[in-house]
Parts: structure tokens; C-alpha cells; sequence
């Protein structure tokens, strides 16, 4: 597996620093941005959103790291993560007010634009459950002065960290008659998130208000918005929190029949299998994820390693498999390989949700393969077996696969597309 920059840069500093002999003999160590710097900036070195983003050094050897000042962070073997929950509830549809002229619910690029849409159209205040809800507080901020308890993993016991004015951005926050909602934003898809974003703000402002704080999660990917309230159970615990609800909500129109996919089967223009791997990329969300990331920038594989929820192995399966649909294309740009939305990815990114829907259905089922399976799937009403699919797979003149194994795990992602095709009509 190749290194990333931020793997490069840490291999460094721990050598030069001996990091993991002081963690061991301390428990932690602690290192400034300074000493950071000298080796790559610290700002990129220290942010690890998703836990498979840390550096490989840290994973091999169940580090973490947290900021504990302005210019210092500590490392240890800290459970800094927790994982999402699946989101299966019904979808709630709203509507912004008619009089708004200037926010554009159809193009949603940025996580500011998400939690404006999110506050006008009356998003969060249906999920917090709260009224008069008015933004007060955003930005940057200092975190004041805290202690607090983590688990470490290697100790298997809780360890006390102490923080003093670290610097936080709360992404918006929003007072109502009963509460004090922090919202955190994401415009990525991923498996986890780092408590932090929600603990330091939380701690800060429990500290200031009479009223009840509320950590509120909040991801906005294709057309909707996934909210996530979470409670710290002790507010000295960093790893006592503990999810509330969940909910689903669109501003679009999301209404998709059955009729509508069958009538897309019945029109559909094969394509020639292209020299391309075939997709090794289960999750269906996350390729229309990824185009809407490269909708707003290009970026290199490390770009896309480092700074969304993927390993370098699964930005290798997961840009190869928006590259056979024709959504992205790469190029070299000096020694980096950039990737980029072609004109057809562009131009199904700026559709409305169904259809927009409907054409990355259509991308999928001109390729034989898939056709063929949903086919038999809507005679049977059941999804063939893995058997049948790596049959119609290798009836289909597939791209450089040859082996068994291989054809039976791709078949995982076959099945994985047509579900996401048939969910649309759920």
C-alpha cells in the first residue's frame, strides 16, 4: 500500500523524536506544532477526521492525537472515534419558505450552504425539537481551560487530559427557548467521526449557558440531510457519549416508483465493457459522494486519502469504479495524478434529485452485468445468488479479470449497485 505525505512526514518525526519509546516509558508524549512544522505543516499533520485517515504509524501502533493548546497536541493510545449508526428511517420532506430567492436547495456544494438550508427550511429545528431557534454562535473560538477522562486501550483504564485554551470551530450554533444546539457539518460520507468536534465545543459552552447543550452531527450528501443528536452522559468523559436520534430530511421531491427504473431498463444503450477495473466499490453513496467532492476541486489520490473517509486501497477501488461508470476521469499534472468530474459527471450533478437519481441508475444498467441481474432479481423477487452473478459477469467479455476469487468478489458489488437501484423506490 502506498504512503500518503502525512504517513511520510510522521515516519519522520517519530524517528527524529522517538516517539513510540516515550509513549511507552510516559504513557503519552506531547509535541508542539513547532517541531511539527519543521517536517511538514501541522495543520495538514493533525487532521484526522475518520480514524482511517491517521497515519500509518499511528494505526500500526493504536495511537491517536488530540490537541491540548493553541500550538501543542498530545499522543497516546487514546479512543478518540465513534462510529455512525445506520440511518433507515422514513424520509422527511421540507420545503424552504418561496419568498427566498438566494439560497439554491438544487446546488448544495459547500457544508455552509448545507446548514443554512438546513436552519431556513426548518430542518433543525423539527429535529431538536426546539422553538424561537436563532444562529449565535460560529467560527473559531478558544476552547477555555478543562480537564477530561479518556479510555486508553493500551492501559484498558480511563486517563485524565488536561486542556488549556486549544482552538475550536464550531460549524453553527443555534439557541432556542430550551437549548443551545452545536451543529457539526459534513458534506462527505464516512463510518465514524472524531469526538472531538463535538467534546471541546460541548465542554466550552456547558461551561457558559444555563441551558441544556445539544452536540448535534449533521451529513449532507445527494439530496439529503442525515442528523445525528448525541448526549455526553458525563460531562467529564470524553467517551460517555451516547447517540439520541436519528432522522432523515429533503427539500427535493423524492417520490421514485418502480415504473420509473423499468422504464429506464427498457430504453437502455449498451456500452462496450471499458478497459477499466470492474468496480470493486460496494457503497453506491459513496461514488456519488465522491463526485460531489471532485464537483467542487480536482484532486490527487492523497488529496482524496488524505481528507475523506478512505484508505489508499479504496481511493484506488472507489475512483476506478466512478471511472468505468464515465463519471471521472485522471490526468497527470506533474508527478500527481489528479482525478476530475467529466462532462457527464458535471452534468448529472446539477439534475434534480429523481432524476439525477434516474441517471446514475442509467449509468449502472448499460452495463450488461447489472442489467442482467436486476433483471432476474424483478422475475424472482429475490437477489441471485453469487453464483448466478459471477456467471452473468463472465457472459458479459469483463475487463482483465480472471480468477475465481476475484469474479466472486466483485460480484459483492454488483449486488451492492442493483440494491441501491432498488432502494430508490422504498
Amino acid at each position: 500500500m502506498s504512503s500518503t505525505k502525512n504517513d511520510i512526514a510522521w515516519e519522520k518525526l517519530f524517528k527524529s523524536h522517538n516517539i513510540l519509546s516515550e509513549v511507552q516509558r510516559n504513557r503519552s508524549f506531547e509535541i508542539s506544532a513547532a517541531q511539527i512544522n519543521q517536517v511538514r505543516e501541522a495543520r495538514l499533520m493533525t487532521k484526522f477526521d475518520h480514524k482511517i485517515n491517521l497515519p500509518k504509524i499511528f494505526t500500526d501502533n493504536k495511537l491517536s492525537i488530540l490537541p491540548i493548546t493553541r500550538g501543542s497536541y498530545v499522543i497516546s493510545q487514546f479512543e478518540t472515534y465513534k462510529k455512525f449508526a445506520e440511518i433507515d428511517s422514513e424520509l422527511i420532506r421540507v420545503s424552504l419558505p418561496e419568498y427566498l430567492q438566494s439560497i439554491d436547495y438544487e446546488n448544495i456544494n459547500s457544508e455552509a450552504m448545507a446548514i443554512n438550508c438546513s436552519f431556513v427550511s426548518g430542518i433543525l429545528a423539527d429535529f431538536v425539537e426546539d422553538e424561537e431557534l436563532l444562529p449565535t454562535v460560529s467560527g473559531r473560538m478558544g476552547s477555555s481551560s478543562f480537564s477530561f477522562n479518556i479510555r486508553n486501550m493500551e492501559l484498558k483504564r480511563d486517563v485524565t487530559i488536561n486542556v488549556k485554551n486549544s482552538q475550536i470551530e464550531i460549524d453553527g450554533g443555534y439557541e432556542g427557548l430550551r437549548y443551545l444546539t452545536l451543529l457539526e457539518a459534513k458534506n462527505a460520507i464516512s463510518d465514524d467521526f472524531l469526538v472531538r468536534q463535538l467534546y471541546y465545543p460541548y465542554r466550552l459552552w456547558a461551561g457558559n449557558v444555563a441551558k441544556r447543550v445539544k452536540p448535534v452531527f449533521m451529513v449532507y450528501s445527494n439530496g439529503v440531510y442525515y442528523l445525528y443528536e448525541y448526549q455526553f452522559e458525563n460531562v467529564n468523559n470524553y467517551n460517555s457519549l451516547a447517540l439520541i436520534k436519528q432522522k432523515r430530511y429533503s427539500i427535493e421531491a423524492v417520490e421514485i416508483t418502480l415504473e420509473d427504473i423499468l422504464q429506464i431498463m427498457g430504453n437502455i444503450q449498451f456500452v462496450t465493457e471499458p478497459e477499466i477495473a470492474f468496480p470493486q466499490a460496494d457503497n453506491f453513496n459513496r461514488i456519488i459522494n465522491l463526485c460531489e467532492l471532485l464537483f467542487q476541486n480536482e484532486m490527487t489520490k492523497d488529496d482524496i486519502t488524505t481528507n475523506y473517509d478512505f484508505d489508499p486501497r479504496q481511493t484506488n477501488y472507489y475512483t476506478d469504479a466512478a471511472r468505468y461508470l464515465g463519471l471521472i476521469d485522471k490526468k497527470r499534472d506533474n508527478s500527481s495524478i489528479v482525478f476530475y468530474l467529466t462532462y457527464e459527471g458535471e452534468k448529472i450533478l446539477k439534475l434534480k434529485y429523481k432524476v439525477r437519481q434516474l441517471n446514475f441508475a442509467r449509468l449502472i444498467l448499460r452495463h450488461r452485468p447489472y442489467h442482467d441481474v436486476l433483471r432476474k432479481y424483478l422475475t424472482t423477487r429475490k437477489m441471485p445468488s453469487k453464483e448466478e452473478i459471477v456467471r452473468s459477469m463472465r457472459e458479459s467479455g469483463l475487463y482483465n479479470i480472471e480468477a475465481e476469487s476475484t469474479y466472486k468478489r466483485r460480484a459483492s458489488t454488483v449486488a451492492g449497485w442493483i440494491n441501491w437501484i432498488l432502494n430508490l423506490s422504498r
